[in-house]
């Protein structure tokens, strides 16, 4: 679908600037001790829901698939991803006053395969059996942040990140049929990869 550029331009930039946003108030809340946060904000957990990688997959799921093209796909989420680390980086080690030198790598490197990762992802919108295995592969991503799961157990953890899965459902959701195959492809891969560190262990 064709759009003007002036309004690509603003799409995109409004996407960084929403990272940015999201990247200080991620900071602000890592830097606030949880008692000093409104009660209904410290029942929420927000500290810990921000620095986990849940919203952030859902955030660039989200961006990915409701972009117009596999190319703004790729531009939007890398913007996005820009403005977040950047900010929140910058904050960390200009305000907060230290260099966490191994966790910027790491995020910065997500930040280089992110615009790889959402060209790919834009396909899963779309037909057929690479649509249905990319939505399951989106699928056992998010729930590997959801649930913990072990021999004898399986939990979840964080309530926010059981409706982030619910969420990533409702927005893969294409067909009744579509549905079954991406819930027990996605939720088999979890299963079998349940116990392996992917992405330096965050996910």
């Amino acid at each position: 679908m064709n759009m003007p550029t002036l309004r690509k331009i603003i799409s995109s930039i409004s996407l960084l600037i929403i990272g940015v946003i999201l990247g200080v108030l991620s900071k602000v809340l890592d830097e606030t001790a949880s008692n000093s946060l409104p009660f209904y904000l410290e029942m929420l957990d927000l500290r810990n829901f921000f620095s986990r990688m849940g919203i952030w997959i859902f955030i660039s799921v989200l961006i990915s698939l409701y972009s117009k093209s596999p190319m703004r796909s790729a531009i939007n989420v890398f913007l996005f991803f820009v403005g977040m680390v950047g900010s929140y980086y910058l904050y960390t080690i200009e305000i907060a006053g230290f260099f966490p030198k191994s966790y910027m790598m790491i995020w910065i490197a997500m930040t280089s395969i992110s615009p790889f990762l959402a060209f790919v992802c834009w396909y899963a919108k779309g037909k057929g059996t690479i649509a249905v295995l990319l939505s399951s592969i989106i699928l056992m991503i998010t729930s590997r942040q959801t649930f913990a799961f072990g021999f004898w157990y399986f939990d979840i953890p964080y309530i926010l990140e059981f409706l982030l899965f619910l969420f990533t459902i409702f927005i893969l959701y294409q067909s009744p049929k579509q549905l079954v195959q991406v819930v027990t492809i996605g939720m088999l891969l979890f299963f079998l990869t349940a116990q392996i560190n992917l992405f330096w262990g965050m996910l």
